[in-house]
């Protein structure tokens, strides 16, 4: 069980699966359902600090190099993209919006990328980050929760 929670934590870490993936990996792995809640949420939320780090301090070496300039520029085009106008529009409340959609390409990832390019005060940013990962967190528990019942 341990190890399965620890599992779902490092999935609620990733790019490629955040809380998304994380609560309904432990909780099919029969780890508590609250205890999973409570430690994907969490760690999906430690990836906002990591990626104001990393594109404040080490993005800006990494820059130097083609390959990773073409990739952080065709990067930072797609999340303008999905999330610019509502985050232009709606700001605060934008950024909250585009993180609790569980769907992928939306998440805290994005929402930091987003909040980056768009010059968002860090505390804002961090807590419309939090504020969505929570609800999108919520949407995926209730709808393991739902789906487990059924099964």
């Amino acid at each position: 069980m341990h190890i399965d929670l620890i599992i779902a934590a490092l999935w609620s870490l990733s790019p490629f699966g955040e809380a998304k993936v994380g609560i309904p990996y432990g909780m099919y792995q029969g780890v508590n359902e609250y205890l999973v809640f409570i430690v994907c949420f969490g760690a999906n939320v430690l990836v906002f600090p990591m990626m104001m780090f990393f594109l404040e301090y080490v993005n800006r070496h990494l820059v130097k190099w083609r390959f990773y300039k073409k990739s952080a520029v065709f990067v930072g085009q797609r999340a303008k993209k999905g999330s610019g106008k509502k985050i232009q529009r709606f700001g605060f409340l934008g950024i909250v919006l585009f993180v609790m959609i569980p769907l992928p390409g939306t998440g805290v990832y994005a929402g930091s990328i987003a909040a980056y390019l768009f010059k968002m005060k860090k505390r804002q940013a961090f807590a419309a980050n939090t504020i969505g990962i929570f609800f999108s967190s919520v949407i995926i528990w209730v709808a393991t929760l739902l789906s487990m019942e059924g099964a």
